[in-house]
């Protein structure tokens, strides 16, 4: 027998849409419009004599193909993986079980004395695979009809019998090319069926996926009742598929959930204890006989599929344990309760029904990479048959964390089923799925115990950060979820919402600062004005939240600010005088700020004289585009990682502010108008960067230099120490020597004494000289 050359047309999306033009009906077909006159009228005449002589001499066609090469398509092309084969024929034998139960009950007559079941048997010895299912098997028509015509769907021409489709029946085949996916991993293929009807004969089908194939009456082994024997041939190199624990693991994750027993011939070993006849042979009378433990190999079936489909069922019949036990089995996670779980059935415009899960701590796969491409955490059947676990536009990635499935026969699969396409269904079931976790983590946030949300943020809360930078269209729902420290919060968390409620009369912004850390935010001198007039500063420690705050924006009409920024406005309604005196400590300390930009060319873009700090003589700030030193960290890391040498030229350099008010600017001022080529001068003005650079988050290029000033400055403040020499090691001073090193260092105290009065002295001096009047120094 031949392959019917219908073939091609089962794959083509339209018989119409390849149509040639003279397919189509023609204008001319239905005659032409009357016109008025004899040249009208003779041309009408003209035009019916074409018409019916073109219409006489057109002929229809039927596509031809070369059967061989579309199953070639077929096998190798529709398919990504070989695993699939199995999930394709298990799913045909299920439905074919299926249909066994729904005519048994619907059917009086019916032979129901075999339950409908599953079978599979690998053979090393002939290297073949057989699968059998109880189910209704075929009559030599449906052989030919189903296996011989490709494309050709018994399952959908068996729904389309049943009429309105209200039948309890739920059957998983439609496309009619599953069954050739046995070609992946065989190069022959015998079928041998027996069906449900009555006086029905024993067929055997057999192809080895050419252009034909051959059906008998078959005499092996008769199937008991009625159901269907397919037998693979594997090729060389799919030997794999003989070992049990393959068959196993493709079942438990395409196949766990078929209604049917799924059972698999398995070999194993037992272990039990028999009497040792050699250590028994001298065994005296009235003991008791020792026993030794003796390996005992059995062979037979082993069901597979024992878990049940909660997400069925309707919602109030599941019980809490039932879920639990669900997600631990379901997603391999037996040392995890999950935190929140909801199961939903969503119906309208698209049927779907789902149950989400946000687990109780992190999985592993995503403490490595937070998106993990092997973490698959949204896994979609289509009537409790496994489809795919990689579809990413079924959830956005910042909920990578979330597990759960979803069952909907509503969404638009290619032909192999492994291919999810674009379409508004998949938009609707993406936009229930993303609303549905947002309420469970605002569930988790309003428990009463609040450590709950706590646990909650440090694992996932990185992930809600991505949400807001990401998600527009749900970025004020995850804005209220956020949690920071703040200069105000202490050890605990606060939020967006405590921060707003909290604001001090005539605070109009949200301010935030960036570190690495809690500790480093909390240094920053930027906060010191801000915290002068009790506003609160959210830290933001990781450079993930700097993209955040700046993909945040606002909340509720409150502006969020990076404090860290240059012309930080906190007084919108200055007086005139204000401004006045504002401009005045600019014009009086422009020789410091011109030095101090002359000294720091190369590492600031500019000095500013700035009203900002308090207790801080000065400060590192960016511009209003400038990225934060955590930042540029961050993309120094990236640089190395990817095989830079970690210098990033573009990197914006900072502007440092400095604070008129501080003793030790005033002391550059003075320093500055006595001598500018002064080293001290010098060291003065670059230490008091280096800190500077320090406190607001910068690393210190120069770490030797850096160090030797702070010596030198150590040196000054004890006094001549750099004048005094290292004392080397020496011998233990012998007995006659130590009179005369008591009276020295009896001298030396005496020296100390004076030292330190002179030095007090000094220091007193100095003090008072700092806190005079300008009018005072000048006069002295």
């Amino acid at each position: 027998m031949k392959f019917s050359s219908l073939a091609v047309f089962a794959l083509a999306t339209a018989a119409s849409a390849f149509a040639p033009a003279a397919f189509r009906p023609s204008s001319a077909a239905f005659g032409v419009a009357q016109s008025k006159g004899p040249l009208a009228s003779r041309r009408s005449a003209d035009a019916l004599f074409m018409s019916s002589t073109e219409a006489a001499s057109k002929e229809s066609f039927e596509f031809t193909s070369d059967v061989g090469r579309v199953m070639d398509l077929i096998i190798n092309s529709l398919y990504s993986d070989k695993d699939i084969f199995l999930r394709e024929l298990i799913s045909n034998a299920a439905d074919a079980c299926d249909k066994k139960r729904f005519l048994s009950i619907t059917e009086a007559g019916e032979d129901v004395s075999v339950k409908p079941e599953i079978k599979i048997k690998p053979n090393f010895d002939e290297n073949t695979i057989t699968i059998e299912d109880s189910g209704v098997g075929m009559t030599k028509d449906e052989l030919i009809n189903n296996l011989g015509r490709i494309a050709q769907s018994g399952t959908r021409n068996f729904l389309q019998a049943l009429g309105d489709g209200s039948a309890d029946v739920t059957l998983i085949g439609q496309f009619g090319v599953g069954f050739y996916s046995a070609y992946l991993v065989a190069n022959k293929v015998e079928v041998v069926t027996k069906s449900l009807q009555d006086g029905s004969s024993q067929y055997r089908w057999s192809s080895d996926a050419g252009s034909s194939y051959t059906i008998e009456n078959d005499t092996s082994d008769p199937i008991d009742g009625s159901g269907t024997r397919i037998v693979l041939h594997l090729k060389d190199e799919a030997s794999e598929y003989l070992e049990s624990s393959k068959m196993q693991e493709l079942l438990q994750r395409y196949s766990e959930f078929i209604e049917f027993p799924i059972s698999i011939w398995k070999e194993t070993t037992e272990y039990k204890k028999v009497p040792d006849e050699e250590a028994n042979k001298d065994l005296p009378e009235g003991e008791e006989p020792k026993m030794k433990t003796v390996p005992e190999t059995k062979e037979g079936y082993e069901r597979v599929n024992n878990q049940k489909p909660i997400w069925l069922r309707p919602p109030r019949e599941v019980e809490e344990d039932e879920y639990t036990d669900f997600y631990k089995s379901a997603f391999r996670a037996s040392y995890d309760d999950p935190m929140k779980w909801t199961h939903f059935v969503l119906e309208g415009q698209v049927e779907c029904k789902a149950l989400l899960y946000i687990p109780g701590m992190l999985p592993f796969e995503l403490s490595k990479d937070m998106f993990d491409e092997n973490a698959r955490n949204i896994r979609l059947y289509v009537k409790r048959v496994f489809i795919n676990d990689k579809f990413e536009d079924l959830m956005p990635r910042w909920l990578k964390f979330v597990r759960g499935v979803v069952d909907s026969n509503d969404l638009p699969l290619n032909v192999s089923r492994e291919i999810l396409q674009k379409s508004k269904v998949l938009s609707i079931i993406n936009k229930r799925l993303v609303r549905k976790s947002l309420d469970m983590i605002r569930d988790i946030e309003q428990d009463e115990d609040e450590g709950q949300y706590v646990m909650f943020w440090n694992n996932f809360g990185k992930y809600l950060k991505v949400g807001v930078i990401e998600d527009d269209a749900n970025r004020k729902e995850i804005a209220p979820l956020l949690r920071f420290f703040s200069s105000q919060s202490g050890e605990e968390y606060t939020s967006l919402e405590k921060y707003v409620e909290a604001m001090p009369e005539g605070q109009k912004s949200i301010y935030y600062v960036t570190g690495d850390g809690r500790e480093n935010a909390s240094m920053s001198p930027v906060i010191e004005k801000l915290a002068s007039r009790g506003y609160e500063v959210l830290f933001a420690t990781e450079p993930l939240d700097e993209i955040m705050m700046e993909s945040l924006r606002n909340y509720k009409d409150k502006d969020v600010v990076d404090a860290a920024k240059e012309n930080l406005n906190l007084d919108d309604s200055q007086d005139e005088e204000s401004k006045k005196k504002k401009e005045q400590l600019r014009e009086e300390y422009k020789q410091v700020a011109e030095y101090l930009e002359t000294l720091l060319k190369g590492k600031v873009q500019k000095v500013v004289i700035s009203d900002q700090l308090t207790d801080s003589p000065a400060a590192l700030v960016q511009g209003a585009y400038g990225m934060s030193p955590t930042m540029q960290r961050y993309m120094r890391a990236q640089s190395v990682a990817s095989g830079g040498n970690g210098d990033l030229p573009g990197m914006n350099q900072a502007v440092m502010e400095v604070n008129p008010n501080h003793p030790i600017v005033r002391g550059l001022d003075r320093m500055i108008k006595v001598d500018k080529e002064s080293t001290e001068l010098q060291d003065r003005a670059l230490l008091m960067y280096d800190v500077a650079a320090m406190t607001s988050g910068y690393e210190v290029g120069d770490m030797k230099s850096f160090a030797a000033r702070v010596m030198g400055l150590m040196d000054t403040g004890v006094g001549g120490i750099s004048d005094a020499e290292i004392i080397s090691e020496s011998p233990t001073p012998t007995e006659t020597e130590e009179p005369k090193m008591e009276a020295k260092m009896e001298d030396k105290k005496e020296d100390t004494k004076e030292e330190k009065t002179t030095a007090d002295s000094t220091s007193a001096e100095a003090v008072t000289a700092e806190v005079m009047s300008d009018d005072e120094k000048k006069a002295s």
